[in-house]
């Protein structure tokens, strides 16, 4: 919380300025309160400073435990640098004083004569300029001294002089607050403590991250020291507390009866704040001990609900520090006795309970986390496989433990820094296997998502993969998670020769492939020769996402259907993971799933969108190492920035992603760049161009096999040749795409096959085929398809002597490619419009050229919307609201919110 901005109180920050403002003309008092940890020292000390800076006398006491019994001794601390102004006060308040504070021999006066004085002293300083008094850990404040600041305190407005004061809350000690204005400090948000630990832990792992921010709840403490004694192996219990920590949360529970400490051990081992398993009501209860840490405030009991609450989730971490490693096994121990109906609980219980290993117990807690598995909490599986890995024999059962974890970080929650140390513990734990197949499926995902080394992660997968003794077994979730990571490097690889290996491995699974691995196998390879046969099965699986919780499996279904025009049924699962991925559980289908709904917006024509969703997850890609998954976000990005004539951005896009992909032979990632120059170069009529560029992924007159990402360059292809004179080729190309039957995958691709017959046809022929792919079922879902169709016919009929019917089709044209901010397109449609003798006036152009959505943005956070606010208003995370502030604020030429009004230049919204 140190330095010169403290995240997530700004204004906490203002409110307490304000304060000094006030008091350094009129003089007043102020308390800050709030729980222990929660950064009312760190915003005193903003306050002093600012104080400093604005040229206030600063006047400084610390409550101490130590000095707690000592009379006068924070008043001291206090009004020390003022002593050699004793002399300028009458006798009486003179001799009070220095009898009080122990300058001279004598009976001390009556505490009312030693306030007046204290207050006439400071009155005296505040005559030669403002004086603020700034008093931290006033609890602890000797009984006279806060006797006395409490009588100044009521008396300082009007005197010049400020006192500003910290106190925890329910802690005033000797300090009476009535009357005295107070303003306590809240936890930080969720948003704000997700940025302050980022700005101190940037490489926190997921699981950790996800544990801290629950178990800090906003405390700024908790989060800046629990990192320090955190790693990623911690088991579910409480967290582990650094000394400050300790010496923060416990001080309570020293002095607690022993017996109530081993009650409250009880309680927080179990975790469910249940007091029944303390046997509440029955006799010899351990909940009838528990009185005592009731009223001193640790814990919170409804004897009614039987139930208890922790006043603070560190306490509970506190609790575990003071208690013994033997202390806590013997209450693993009752626990897992008591827990004997609840397989999960009592297996942690045990595990928690050991001295050393235990294969039966090890083996309990691995069937627990794969019951996490399948409903979904991969984060929790991976913390009880690393627990059952600790407590394993070392061999082969510990090494595939660890292998397990590793796969599972690395192909859900996003743990792709962990994976090569947990490898290295598989190896060590058993040297001839390693972890066998799982932990080639770690590798191969850690060597295609990390370093983009296709052909190495195919060769390690394909090769664990035919080494099994029974490759057959359907029933094997780590070979099929194998063949999964299979399918994603054959993706990427984008070249025919790496499907062989999954379509065989795929084939022979006994009894049956699993439906979704079939499915994604033939939709995603090869759409064009293999989706036809399992349509009927893609549409079933997505209409059961409704009800689906695993994100991968979501994310897998989406992705089946992403080249098949299927991802807006999956719009609201895919929503969820990456929710899911937020809150902090499964990072990569959280990062997958936002580049799919992007895929959507963008055929939707909802391109603000595009940006929005592609930035939150190249952000994720950023943070987590996804540097392979990061070029899908920034080839949406380029097709945007190239649709919107933005070529600068678009070449030094497509520059990068062909300087990191050619050397790695990253097939599809070529292909992405292919795309991107060929809508480049027809949005500026280089037809030759752009014929070059779309026949490089696929030529004209054929699909090349396993080349997927030619199903979205049909139209643009035929265009091309058909536009640079290309004739033969432009029909070859329609010919080749009836005869695949493509305009049967899906009603896009039924609109663009239409449209690319249309402008491929002879000029007798083309209006009756511009006007059936018009009527097209649902055309006006894909509103730029359909805007391309329409500028293709008006500029055939213009060129056919026909203006007075191209005019509606080029209108239509321009208005759709001027709402989506396609400059270049609409550029076109307007120059045709001239030479038909109609001129078109130009758009106005968004403020500053903000986009559509970044306006919306600008006008909410103008009417006063918080981040959080604006968020929920437009479905989207606090963060990233606050990423296009940043990016707004110096498109307008402002630096703060309440600029935003002005430089608008129109009123908010209500």
């Amino acid at each position: 919380m140190s330095g010169p901005e403290l995240v997530g109180r700004d204004e906490d920050v203002a409110a307490v300025r304000s304060f000094v403002d006030r008091a350094s003309t009129e003089g007043g008092a102020l308390v800050v309160y709030g729980d222990a940890g929660v950064g009312k020292s760190a915003l005193i000390e903003d306050a002093a400073a600012y104080a400093g800076a604005k040229g206030v006398r600063l006047l400084r006491a610390t409550g101490t435990q130590f000095e707690a019994q000592l009379s006068f001794a924070g008043l001291h601390q206090l009004l020390y640098p003022l002593l050699g102004r004793l002399d300028e006060l009458g006798d009486g308040p003179r001799a009070a004083l220095r009898s009080a504070l122990g300058l001279h021999a004598g009976g001390v006066p009556d505490r009312m004569a030693i306030s007046h004085a204290a207050l006439e002293l400071l009155a005296l300083a505040a005559a030669d300029g403002p004086v603020l008094a700034v008093v931290d850990d006033l609890p602890w404040l000797d009984q006279a001294s806060a006797h006395v600041l409490g009588f100044v305190a009521r008396r300082a407005a009007g005197s010049g002089v400020g006192l500003l004061a910290a106190a925890r809350t329910g802690e005033d000690g000797g300090f009476d607050r009535a009357g005295i204005p107070a303003r306590q400090l809240q936890p930080l948000s969720a948003v704000s403590a997700q940025l302050l630990l980022d700005s101190r832990y940037p490489d926190l792992g997921v699981r950790s991250r996800r544990r801290l921010l629950q178990e800090a709840r906003g405390n700024p403490l908790a989060l800046l020291e629990l990192p320090i004694a955190l790693t990623d192996r911690a088991g579910a219990g409480p967290l582990p507390l650094t000394h400050r920590l300790q010496e923060v949360f416990a001080g309570r529970i020293r002095g607690l009866p022993e017996a109530t400490r081993r009650a409250l051990l009880l309680a927080v081992l179990d975790g469910t704040g249940d007091l029944r398993v303390l046997r509440y009501g029955q006799p010899g209860s351990e909940a009838g001990d528990l009185a005592e840490a009731d009223r001193t405030r640790v814990v919170s009991i409804d004897g009614a609900a039987a139930r208890l609450t922790f006043r603070h989730p560190l306490i509970r971490s506190a609790v575990v520090e003071l208690a013994t490693a033997e202390e806590r096994r013997a209450a693993h121990q009752v626990l897992a006795e008591r827990r004997a109906g609840e397989p999960a609980r009592r297996a942690w219980h045990l595990a928690e309970a050991c001295t050393g290993p235990d294969e039966e117990v090890a083996a309990l807690l691995q069937q627990v986390a794969h019951a996490n598995l399948f409903r979904g909490d991969s984060v929790g599986a991976i913390t009880e496989l690393l627990r059952a890995a600790d407590i394993s024999p070392a061999g082969t059962d510990r090494s595939s433990r660890l292998a397990e974890a590793a796969y599972l970080g690395a192909i859900v929650t996003g743990d792709l820094r962990e994976v090569p140390a947990l490898l290295d513990a598989a190896r060590r734990a058993d040297p001839r296997h390693g972890g066998s197949l799982a932990g080639a499926v770690a590798g191969a995902y850690h060597l295609l998502n990390g370093a983009g080394d296709v052909d190495s992660a195919h060769r390690l997968l394909a090769g664990a993969i035919e080494a099994l003794p029974r490759p057959k077994d359907a029933g094997n979730k780590t070979l099929v998670e194998a063949l999964y990571t299979l399918l994603m490097v054959a993706f990427f690889g984008g070249r025919e020769e790496l499907w062989p290996p999954l379509h065989a491995g795929v084939a022979r699974l006994r009894p049956r492939p699993p439906q979704l691995l079939s499915v994604l196998a033939g939709t995603f390879s090869d759409p064009v020769r293999l989706a036809r046969p399992v349509l009927g099965r893609l549409d079933a699986a997505i209409e059961r996402l409704r009800t689906e919780t695993s994100p991968a499996r979501i994310v897998r279904t989406a992705i089946a259907g992403s080249y098949l025009d299927r991802l807006a049924g999956c719009r609201e699962p895919l929503w969820r993971a990456v929710r899911h991925g937020r809150e902090g559980g499964a990072v990569t289908s959280a990062i997958e799933a936002l580049f799919l709904l992007g895929n959507d917006a963008y055929f939707a024509g909802r391109w603000d969108e595009v940006m929005t969703l592609t930035g939150e997850g190249l952000e994720l890609c950023r943070s987590h190492d996804y540097s392979l998954l990061r070029w899908v976000g920034e080839f949406l990005r380029a097709l945007v920035a190239t649709g919107r004539g933005d070529h600068a951005t678009s070449r030094a896009l497509t520059g990068e992603m062909s300087r990191w992909a050619a050397p790695r032979r990253i097939g599809v990632i070529s292909a992405y760049v292919s795309h991107v120059k060929t809508f480049d170069a027809l949005s500026r009529g280089d037809f030759d161009a752009a014929y070059r560029h779309a026949s490089s992924v696929s030529p004209a007159g054929a699909f090349a096999s396993h080349v997927p990402n030619a199903l979205w360059l049909i139209m643009e292809l035929v265009e091309a040749a058909a536009r640079s004179g290309r004739i033969l080729e432009a029909a070859a190309h329609v010919a080749a795409a009836k005869r695949a039957r493509i305009g049967e995958l899906s009603p896009r691709l039924a609109l663009t096959v239409a449209g690319a017959a249309a402008m491929a046809a002879p000029d007798r022929d083309h209006p009756a085929l511009f006007e059936r792919a018009l009527r097209s079922p649902d055309a006006d879902r894909w509103p730029f398809d359909l805007a391309r169709i329409r500028l293709a016919y008006g500029e055939r009929l213009r060129r056919t002597r026909t203006p007075s019917q191209a005019r509606a089709h080029l209108e239509a044209a321009a208005d759709a490619f001027e709402q989506l901010g396609a400059r270049p397109w609409a550029a076109r449609a307007a120059n045709e419009l001239r030479a038909t003798g109609i001129h078109r006036e130009r758009p106005v152009e968004l403020a500053a050229g903000l986009t559509a959505q970044q306006r919306q943005i600008a006008q909410l956070a103008a009417a006063g919307l918080t981040n959080k606010q604006i968020g929920e208003r437009l479905f989207l995370s606090a963060r990233t609201v606050g990423y296009h502030l940043y990016q707004i604020f110096p498109k307008l030429g402002i630096t703060s919110r309440a600029a935003l009004r002005d430089a608008l230049g129109d009123p908010p919204p209500e």
